[in-house]
């Protein structure tokens, strides 16, 4: 029984159709959950989108060779969707002031949400499942090992905007008082205001210290407007 639910469900057919396409709508929101709450461009709705049409197009393909018999090669539509969904992921990615490269995560997860989409399109059910717990496991315990790898790190690069440029030899002598090194500094101007300036530094502890110390002590500068880790 159990044999000839799976064969049924390989093919295309109208119960196979409704899993697939149920399927694809619960693992790209799924995914797509973990961006919306993190208020990233693509999120909820997006991965939905992108995984029920990736599945469709393959449900497509298999329909065209299996029920209309044209011989075609099956993996065409598939592999356009690949190209394609760059495309979509490049509109997730921007450059900020900070000059900080933002969205490269949820454009990766939308190129995955899209290849998940035409496994379960096809009737790789395992693959699709297996990748789907790989994927939300590497958005959501992977980002927080990573906060806690970063926030353990001696070296820490900074943003801090100043309200002029003669805090920053104020922000540099404080560092060096508090036995920290400074490994770069580079200086540009803010798009905020004309007269305030953003200062990108990497400092190096010489013995570990909290990150939100660091960030608190600088904060009390006269000059600072805002700092940052990034």
């Amino acid at each position: 029984m159990i044999e000839l639910l799976i064969e049924r469900l390989r093919e295309v057919n109208g119960l196979s159709i409704i899993v697939r396409l149920s399927l694809a709508f619960f693992f790209g929101g799924l995914i797509g959950y973990d961006r919306g709450k993190k208020r990233r461009p693509a999120g909820f709705r997006t991965h939905i989108l992108v995984c029920i049409g990736s599945a469709l197009v393959m449900i497509t393909n298999q329909y065209i060779i299996d029920v209309m018999h044209y011989t075609a090669d099956p993996t065409r539509l598939g592999a356009q969707v690949i190209s394609g969904i760059g495309f979509l992921g490049a509109g997730t990615i921007l450059i900020t002031g900070k000059q900080q490269v933002k969205g490269l995560t949820t454009a990766a997860g939308l190129w995955a949400s899209a290849c998940m989409g035409l496994a379960i399109g096809i009737g790789f059910y395992e693959g699709a499942i297996l990748g789907c717990a790989f994927i939300f496991g590497s958005m959501t315990i992977l980002h927080r090992f990573d906060a806690y790898v970063m926030s353990k790190t001696r070296l820490m690069e900074l943003f801090i905007e100043l309200e002029s440029i003669k805090g920053i030899s104020q922000v540099l002598e404080l560092i060096r008082r508090n036995n920290m090194e400074i490994a770069n500094v580079e200086i540009s101007k803010t798009r905020n205001a004309e007269d305030t300036v953003g200062l990108f530094i990497i400092i190096k502890q010489k013995e570990r210290m909290d990150h939100d110390k660091i960030i608190t002590l600088i904060s009390m500068v006269k000059e600072v407007v805002i700092v940052e880790e990034i």
